[in-house]
């Protein structure tokens, strides 16, 4: 439930104030999130220069392995949310309670993550996947199925420094882990720089030693930053409180379900893309990476709207929580609205990114990304709003209803209308992204008509105030 305001004056921000410290936490974030992306980007690159089935295969087996970390980490964000707001209170030591559970959380889901990401190699023959891309997923499986647990880790990290307005400290690390990544890509990949060419296994390695490495980085720079020194988050080793580790999986259980729907829509994409054969599936890749490659601009900004009305409810201020989740909508919509042109302008440059000038493919993806990019550019900006506006109902506590409304837009909406039209209406490949294009702005839409009705102010009961009648007499 929404808690009423008790410490503080409702209303205890302003415009301008909760947009510098909203882009205090966004602006980091978002670049944290852009080169974390930018990791497998720059993989598929240059795995790209290996052929075009190579990069289908790349692209399938990243996509789907990002897709089940990033279920992981709609658990891991609802520690986020507790941290915020104990923090938002004053109480230190709730807060550095709640961050040290996250951590234990963090490390129980990366077995069974770690696990899965192995062996969906196993699985892909069963989903109508060609043997000929199958055959490919394995080595790469195998290389990054490795980062599972120290990017757990880090998120577990990532979520509370932003919690705290730190998230400067992520951006760094996780810059620093993009360099070593194209170092290692291109190393590990094709054998550059004297080291031996591991292929597909390289392209996983290197991935996963540069996630070691910014798990590593981002523990230091806490150490030796002064503003966590009274928190005491590694002075000892954290003791399980299980009755704690339920509630986060309680709560984080919707949360969790909402990125499943939502990962799974985009991996259903792909996988039914599949079907069209290896060129379809390839062309698939490079537009989900631009569409991805913006969506992660708004994500640190959706993560900040998510923190900023945690602090606001753990304080009680309904008026300033409604005023961050509505300031985030509108600059989100606004942002994606802007880098919907880059797709309808540089569709052919975005292509030659990922495939070489003498690939036989290249003519047949170049024409199927076209009308691709062309929906990709009204599907970003309804993305985008479903993003926002979950986080910030997140940032309520507010995740079972939004679960069941993403159920509806994504799948019924989305998959259902994107099958019909893509193999029943004979629209194809161009089909299954108008469905995609259909769910998220259902979702989008509804998501935040319900943050504005949560946020409401209540209008003032003016029999209370105002005589009656027979009073006055």
């Amino acid at each position: 439930m929404y808690h009423q305001p008790t410490t503080r004056v409702p209303g205890g921000t302003t415009f301008s104030r909760e947009l510098s410290r909203m882009s205090g936490v966004a602006l980091p974030l978002a670049g944290a999130y852009l080169a974390e992306l930018a990791m497998y980007s720059i993989t598929k690159v240059v795995v790209g220069r290996l052929g075009y089935v190579e990069l289908a295969a790349t692209g399938l087996s990243g996509d789907i392995t990002f897709e089940i970390l990033a279920v992981l980490f709609g658990y891991l964000s609802i520690i986020g949310v507790m941290v915020a707001e104990a923090d938002g209170a004053e109480d230190r030591a709730t807060t550095r309670h709640r961050a040290r559970q996250g951590f234990i959380v963090a490390t129980l889901l990366a077995i069974p993550g770690t696990i899965l990401i192995w062996n969906l190699d196993l699985i892909f023959p069963h989903l109508g996947q060609r043997p000929e891309v199958v055959a490919l997923t394995g080595p790469f499986l195998a290389g990054v199925a490795p980062s599972a647990l120290p990017l757990l880790w880090f998120t577990a990290l990532r979520n509370v420094v932003s919690a705290l307005n730190r998230a400067r400290a992520v951006l760094m690390v996780t810059l620093a882990a993009v360099a070593l990544n194209t170092f290692l890509a291109y190393a590990l990949i094709l054998g550059s720089f004297g080291f031996p060419a591991l292929g597909l296994f390289g392209a996983g390695l290197a991935i996963s030693i540069s996630t070691w490495a910014m798990f590593l980085g981002l523990v230091i720079l806490i150490r030796l930053d002064g503003f966590f020194a009274p928190y005491q988050f590694f002075d000892s080793l954290p003791t399980i409180d299980w009755p704690h580790c339920r509630s986060v999986f309680r709560l984080g259980l919707p949360v969790a379900g909402i990125v499943i729907l939502e990962g799974g829509l985009f991996a259903a994409v792909a996988l039914l893309m599949g079907s069209f054969g290896a060129e379809a599936l390839a062309t698939n890749n490079i537009v989900f990476t631009w569409i991805a490659t913006a969506f992660v601009l708004v994500l640190g900004l959706s993560e900040a709207v998510m923190v900023r009305v945690a602090r606001w409810t753990g304080v009680g201020d309904r008026v300033s929580a409604r005023r961050a989740g509505l300031i985030g909508i509108g600059l989100t919509i606004t942002i994606m609205s802007v880098l919907a042109i880059v797709p309808l302008v540089f569709s052919e440059q975005i292509v030659a990114i990922f495939l070489e000038p003498d690939d036989p493919a290249l003519p047949a993806i170049m024409e199927t990304a076209a009308s691709l990019f062309i929906i990709s550019a009204f599907l970003g900006v309804f993305d985008g709003l479903q993003a926002v506006a979950s986080r910030a109902l997140r940032g309520l506590r507010d995740t079972l209803i939004p679960m069941w409304i993403a159920a509806v837009g994504y799948w019924l909406v989305g998959i259902g209308g994107g099958v019909l039209l893509a193999f029943e209406f004979g629209f194809g490949p161009s089909g299954l992204w108008m469905g995609l294009a259909g769910g998220l702005m259902v979702t989008g839409v509804i998501l935040t008509w319900r943050f504005i009705k949560r946020t409401r102010i209540p209008a003032p009961d003016m029999t209370e105030a105002v005589p009656s009648e027979t009073q006055a007499k």
